[in-house]
């Protein structure tokens, strides 16, 4: 009997895996479940061609507002291959395409994340010439630049060195919204509009024209000279000789201004903090730990441009 069981136990390794453990009692993992087990190979991604000089536009609200507008060259909107929920968006970005005579390309998800770099494109992409900054000689042209207008509560936003193109466009975004003749950016230090503000404007900068200079400070010295009120921003602890800060909740719109907004990390330069009537402070609703004295610049931004605003909204204007 012994000699029997270890002949046995001999067979019973000599099996193979799949025998052993069906004569040991292990349950077979189903065909589907091995299939699942398996790891696709990576289909290799075939890089787009792209029109020499053309940028990629991503996502749905850029790449729709730029469709409805002519201030672009249009070469191709690229679609993600898919159904269900996007169905509708598609079929709108479709028509749009349609109405301007652009060529629509349905491509896969990865090809979509090569064209923007790994961004989140929501699907869509949009090969376009770029965009730049207007002169601010045609923001003049447009009769705004006029301080004895008998409209005086025109509101004209400046950025001073604005380097983050996600600050750009939340900025952008909030000055559309809320109501902002014009946005002039200095030229020097400061982000242009890339697809990248586009997006963080939620398609606000195809709609939204923004003027550059050269000699920002010059610039405020003609406003000035005008009759335009220039207003800074300052933090909790700044103090700037022979200007005075007032909280923002103080200050009165009655002529028009222009609201300068410094770069993120130095704020204001110094030279202009001294070409500025007055600063605005945005009241805080705590004592505050040093090193979290300030907002991020658009949020301040979005603050303070909803404070002035407001002034317009109860006046009637």
């Amino acid at each position: 009997m012994e000699q029997a069981l270890r002949s046995l136990a001999r067979r019973a390794v000599r099996l193979p895996p799949a025998a052993r453990s069906c004569c040991f009692g292990a349950q077979q993992p189903s065909r589907e479940a091995s299939k699942g087990r398996r790891r696709p190979e990576g289909r290799r991604v075939v890089p787009i061609e792209r029109t020499r000089g053309s940028e990629i536009l991503f996502g749905v609200a850029p790449c729709s507002m730029a469709l409805s507008q002519p201030r672009r060259d249009l070469f191709r909107l690229f679609l993600k291959r898919s159904g269900g929920p996007q169905r509708l968006v598609t079929g709108e970005l479709l028509l749009q395409a349609a109405a301007r005579g652009v060529p629509v390309q349905h491509v896969g998800r990865r090809e979509l994340d090569a064209l923007c770099g790994g961004r989140v494109h929501q699907g869509v992409c949009l090969e376009a010439t770029p965009l730049r900054f207007k002169r601010l000689e045609e923001a003049e042209e447009s009769g705004l630049g006029d301080g004895e207008s008998p409209n005086r509560q025109v509101l004209w936003l400046v950025l001073e060195q604005i380097q983050d193109p996600m600050n750009l466009g939340a900025l952008l975004r909030s000055a559309y919204f809320l109501g902002v003749d014009r946005v002039v950016t200095s030229r020097r230090n400061s982000c242009p509009l890339t697809p990248t503000v586009s997006k963080a404007s939620s398609g606000a900068m195809e709609v939204f024209d923004v003027y550059s200079t050269d000699d920002l400070r010059s610039f405020l010295k003609a406003k000035a000279a005008e009759g335009w009120e220039v207003v800074g921003t300052a933090s909790q602890s700044e103090t700037v000789e022979n200007v005075p800060i007032i909280s923002c909740m103080e200050f009165r719109w009655n002529k028009p201004i222009i609201l300068v907004i410094g770069s993120e990390g130095d704020g204001l330069s110094l030279e202009t903090q001294l070409l500025c009537h007055q600063m605005l402070l945005i009241p805080s609703g705590r004592a505050l730990h040093p090193g979290i004295e300030s907002l991020n610049v658009s949020v301040a931004t979005g603050i303070l441009l909803h404070s002035i605003c407001s002034q317009k909204l109860r006046n009637g204007d």
